[in-house]
């Protein structure tokens, strides 16, 4: 265990209770359990739209509008998964450079005046007929892989902090000004984060690292103080009862605490809450996990969370017994996608259980948009084509 280069957890591989190795396949219990959670997201989005075309702005839409769509990037998020499990790692590793210039690329397309698709005086999308295409949710996948890669490639001067981490924090930092000029801080806190814990797994100084959180942390924190919008999104998450926000910045956060207090225990059924209702804006999308905190209650919360706790440890195992068959690349990208689901469910449940400041991030597998279900898919069907490779050698064959 000496000879691998990067950090498997805060016990050693072999203690870790095994995942049982099939002659044939992968991980079968984390696809089924990921196929429960987006059919649920299916069945939520439909319940969480369906009044929505009573709505004067969404007049010309019928009652499926949003489902059907939801369910259309689902089929479409199928298809290129089964073909993205066809690709071994190898060639994904060889290949993330090109993909990070293409990320690249689409951020800055989508910010060219009627290329880019303006919703809420945010410019993010770039229509594709059949989707609404979120370059931002690209560059999480791409920016993974090329963090992995870039930390394979400079495995030998891991230890010198700074020739390490520079041209990996250039590299963040031209995405997170393209990402702020949509503006979208949200995909910008994702992708550091995956960043920040690739170098951190890949092996880079402890207390160095520590100390450029702290800088990052910092930076954030001045991000917000230059905002006012961005400020008083943190004014009305402290009290969004007031008579100053809650008409206001805290709108969405006191109807999200309504919607999740008239859950109670076990919730007031599939279908009927009353908060989606026209009274919580984008109840289907970043605040879904309101509507099924009304209609399933603490019992339907408590759930969804300990599945992506579950979802989370399993991916993260993987990696580490990629790396431990010392697959550093496909480790260091498996526990990125696992600190991506992760991270990102934590603060889309943070933020609807208003122990967050109100942030535009969706639930992952679960919540309306159509590259955010695509790249999900995308990066699970990646984890999965890791667990192969990884069964396929400890069976004595070549991933």
């Amino acid at each position: 265990m000496g000879d691998i280069p990067v950090r498997l957890s805060s016990r050693s591989y072999g203690g870790q209770r095994n995942i049982a190795v099939r002659e044939t396949g992968f991980d079968q219990p984390l696809l089924w359990v990921t196929v429960a959670l987006v059919c649920w997201g299916l069945v939520m989005v439909y319940s969480a739209s369906i009044a929505l075309p009573d709505n004067p702005r969404f007049a010309n839409y019928a009652h499926t509008h949003f489902v059907v769509r939801h369910a259309l990037s689902m089929a479409i998020g199928v298809v290129a998964a089964l073909l993205a499990f066809q690709v071994p790692l190898k060639t994904w590793e060889r290949t993330a450079p090109w993909l990070f210039a293409a990320a690249l690329l689409l951020m800055v397309v989508v910010l060219v005046p009627f290329i880019g698709k303006g919703v809420n005086g945010a410019r993010r999308w770039i229509s594709l007929g059949v989707m609404n295409f979120q370059p931002s949710e690209l560059g999480k996948l791409a920016v993974l892989f090329y963090a992995a890669s870039y930390m394979v490639r400079k495995m030998e001067i891991k230890q010198n902090f700074w020739q390490a981490v520079w041209p990996m924090a250039v590299a963040v930092g031209v995405v997170g000004m393209l990402l702020l000029a949509q503006p979208d801080m949200g995909a910008f806190m994702v992708i550091v984060v995956i960043a920040m814990g690739i170098l951190f797994l890949g092996g880079v100084n402890a207390r160095m690292f520590f100390l450029i959180a702290a800088v990052v942390v910092a930076a954030f924190a001045l991000m917000i103080m230059a905002s006012s919008w961005r400020r008083d999104r943190i004014f009305a998450y402290l009290d969004p009862w007031s008579e100053e926000h809650a008409l206001g910045r805290g709108y969405q956060l006191s109807h999200a605490l309504i919607a999740i207090g008239r859950g109670e225990i076990f919730g007031v059924g599939l279908g009927g809450s009353v908060e989606k209702l026209h009274w919580l804006p984008e109840a289907h999308t970043d605040f879904l996990l309101a509507v099924i905190g009304e209609e399933f209650g603490l019992v339907g919360v408590l759930t969804l969370i300990a599945i992506f706790l579950w979802m989370t440890r399993r991916i993260m195992h993987i990696g580490r017994q990629a790396i431990a068959l010392d697959q550093v690349f496909s480790g260091l990208v498996a526990q990125g996608v696992g600190l991506w689901f992760g991270f990102q469910a934590f603060i889309n449940i943070g933020v609807n259980l208003g122990a967050l400041p109100t942030k535009g991030l969706t639930l992952p597998f679960m919540s309306y948009g159509g590259s955010a279900i695509l790249l999900n898919m995308i990066a699970l069907a990646v984890v999965l084509r890791v667990d192969y490779e990884n069964r396929q050698m400890m069976k004595g064959g070549r991933s």
